[in-house]
């Protein structure tokens, strides 16, 4: 009786109905025309119309339906089972007794109501058996409709029921063509190992050429992730051709993190011929240790490259495998108003083609800056960094080779102003900012030691005024005092949030330049302009340029552009790269000019086309184009999609390929 007691009973009449309401355990409510309980049982039996729902929020219509003390046995008729937001299992009965549910003649979807003119897919059975211990639902006799329309009948299908979030099994194959190797047919099986951890197993079948196995690893740790990627494949011609990708990220507490990264394939053309390649010109495995503080960071890693390249070069980047690089830094408080000091060290090892250098850098500064009167901001800084140099067999400046210990002193300091004048209005804020900063460091007879370290080089562009070095790595010097000068507006709408921008600035070198490259920019003396435009309002239109104007005739020597017009549905992004190039300081060469185009169109709210570009101007032809038709729906995604590649390397000839995928979603979960 205190069972009985313990139930919520609730009746009104309607229409000459009795409709009550019973709360079980809190949670599960039952709501029928009749409901009466067995207390000796304690079972429930209703009559009529009859709604039931669980404690997870799942819900079951049904009519005279049997209920047993436990729920573990049920049955009734004309059942409909809610699992989802759009799922629902249809039958004329169910009976359930402990973990298995029946449902005879019964229709599966999850797309109730996804679409006005009906489901896009159903499956009808004439039995559906549930195994709540394995979660898993089978379907006998199954016939799959599209829209209503019978397409596909099988004698027994099985799938995971929509609560379950991973399990064993195949996925959904896709198609592809590939390069001069017939169509590959991917045919994807998942294994669930734990809720942190899982696995895909992909045997690709190649019409042309023998089949290629990947395999695709995650693990997600409390304080860490791990994931790897491979494949292998052994060809017709008795070659075994492989590749692997890992890349691991472990935090060992607040303050320290630890990341292993391996990219290793057996040959050059390998990735690229199916279908792995992004463009990279190498691939880089090593590891890394970084340690944080509040004012202080250490961060040590070390490289070891696989180059890529058809023609590496005598001064590709990199040039070796970098074992070990450790950089530290660390900031001091506030010693004096915001007067405050850095301190530095570096270590870099790097080894290859018989040769190796290690180097070892400290360094220190301090950094002094200051408001003045009217707004004027002055930032002073001095300097001072200490090189030392071990050789092994490396290529000199000059030529020749060396072994032995090489070193060098460097102090310098700089002067910096700038003046933020303000207009602030209603609708637009604009801000007028002349900036300078003169640079004074000895002249030394040569800028670098060794050929082929770690610098690439300068180029001289709007980033690189104003900022403590002006060349790339820390082997090529700075050589004698030099000013930088600006001046930068922007405006800001208030209200809107548009922004449009200007920038214009050069340097001076009060020192001639060691054998200064044409192409970079700086000259003996005053070097080209450089600058930037943009404009962004924050809806529709992002464009932007940053470019290099020869000192001398105006002409221009270098620009970069980039434009996004439209949302993200429909869209057209443009980019372009312009250099002009000198063989020597007299002698033009061949341009560097390339454009990227991307589009997209957003023809319905599901329905997409999408296409991108690289396109040589100099060579006038594609290096690269894709394109693709896109459909995604609330219950299941397509596309149609083709790459066409125009590069040749070794034993990949480009070409084009076709890719075709499809899948379905439940409840915004894809399979």
């Amino acid at each position: 009786m205190r069972k009985l007691l313990s139930w919520i009973l609730s009746g009104t009449i309607c229409g000459g109905a009795f409709a009550a309401s019973i709360d079980i355990s809190g949670p599960k409510t039952i709501v029928a025309d009749k409901i009466e309980y067995d207390i000796k049982t304690e079972s429930i039996q209703t009559s009529g119309n009859t709604e039931i729902t669980n404690k997870s929020g799942q819900r079951m219509t049904l009519r005279d339906s049997y209920i047993s003390k436990d729920g573990t046995a049920l049955d009734g008729d004309d059942i409909k089972i809610w699992l989802g937001q759009h799922v629902y299992l249809d039958a004329e009965s169910i009976t359930r007794d402990g973990d298995i549910t029946i449902a005879r003649h019964a229709t599966f979807t999850a797309c109730d109501g996804c679409d006005a003119y009906g489901n896009a897919w159903t499956i009808s059975a004439t039995t559906v058996r549930h195994n709540m211990a394995t979660r898993m639902l089978r379907f006998y006799n199954p016939v799959f409709w599209v829209y209503g329309i019978p397409t596909l009948w099988l004698p027994v299908f099985e799938m995971p029921d929509p609560g379950v979030k991973h399990k064993t099994g195949f996925l959904m194959p896709d198609f592809e063509s590939t390069n001069k190797m017939g169509t590959m047919i991917n045919i994807p099986f998942y294994v669930y190992i734990s809720d942190v951890q899982d696995l895909t197993v992909t045997l690709a079948y190649l019409t042309q050429e023998n089949p290629l196995f990947k395999l695709e690893h995650r693990l997600n740790g409390e304080h860490s992730e791990y994931r790897t990627r491979g494949s292998f494949t052994r060809n017709r011609d008795g070659e075994n051709r492989w590749h692997i990708f890992n890349n691991d990220i472990i935090e060992l507490g607040e303050y320290a993190r630890a990341s292993i990264f391996l990219e290793r394939t057996s040959d050059k053309t390998y990735l690229q011929k199916y279908g792995f390649y992004n463009s990279q010109p190498y691939l880089d495995s090593g590891g890394r240790l970084e340690l944080f503080g509040q004012s202080g960071y250490v961060v040590a890693d070390a490289h070891v490259f696989q180059e890529l390249r058809s023609n590496g070069g005598r001064y590709s980047v990199p040039s070796g495998n970098i074992l070990p690089n450790i950089r530290g830094v660390y900031q001091s408080a506030p010693i004096y108003q915001e007067t405050y000091l850095t301190f530095g060290a570096d270590v870099l090892g790097i080894s290859g083609s018989g040769a190796a250098s290690q180097r070892v850098i400290g360094d220190a500064r301090v950094i002094s800056p200051w408001t003045l009167w009217g707004g004027n901001r002055i930032t002073a800084s001095l300097s001072t960094r200490y090189d030392i140099y071990n050789f092994d067999n490396t290529e000199m400046v000059d030529g020749s080779e060396f072994t032995g210990l090489k070193n060098r002193f460097l102090p310098s300091g700089y002067l910096e102003w700038g003046l933020p004048l303000y207009r602030p209005a209603t609708t637009w804020t604009q801000v007028l900012e002349p900036r300078a900063r003169i640079t004074a460091i000895p002249h030394m007879s040569t800028d670098q030691f060794a050929l082929n370290n770690d610098s690439a080089g300068a180029f001289l562009s709007d980033a690189t005024l104003f900022s403590d070095k002006r060349f790339s790595g820390f082997d090529l010097w700075e050589n004698g005092t030099f000013a930088d000068y600006g001046m930068r507006w922007a405006a800001f709408n208030n209200t809107s949030g548009k922004t449009v921008e200007v920038f214009l600035g050069q340097t001076y070198d009060f020192t001639d330049q060691n054998g200064t490259d044409p192409n970079s920019g700086f000259h003996n003396g005053a070097s080209d302009y450089v600058g930037r435009v943009g404009y962004n309002n924050m809806k529709w239109l992002d464009l932007s340029s940053r470019f290099r104007i020869s000192k001398s005739d105006y002409a221009l020597r270098h620009m970069e552009t980039s434009g996004r017009i439209g949302n993200s549905g429909t869209y057209l992004s443009l980019g372009h790269i312009w250099s002009q190039r000198f063989i020597d300081a007299q002698t033009l060469g061949k341009d560097t000019n390339e454009a990227t185009i991307g589009a997209g169109l957003k023809l319905t709210s599901r329905w997409s086309v999408q296409w991108n570009g690289i396109y040589n101007l100099t060579d006038s032809g594609f290096h690269s184009h894709t394109g693709g038709l896109f459909y995604n729906h609330p219950c299941y995604y397509m596309s149609a999609q083709y790459r066409r590649d125009n590069s040749i390397k070794d034993d990949y000839v480009g070409t084009t390929t076709y890719q075709f995928r499809f899948g379905m979603s439940i409840d915004g979960q894809r399979y």
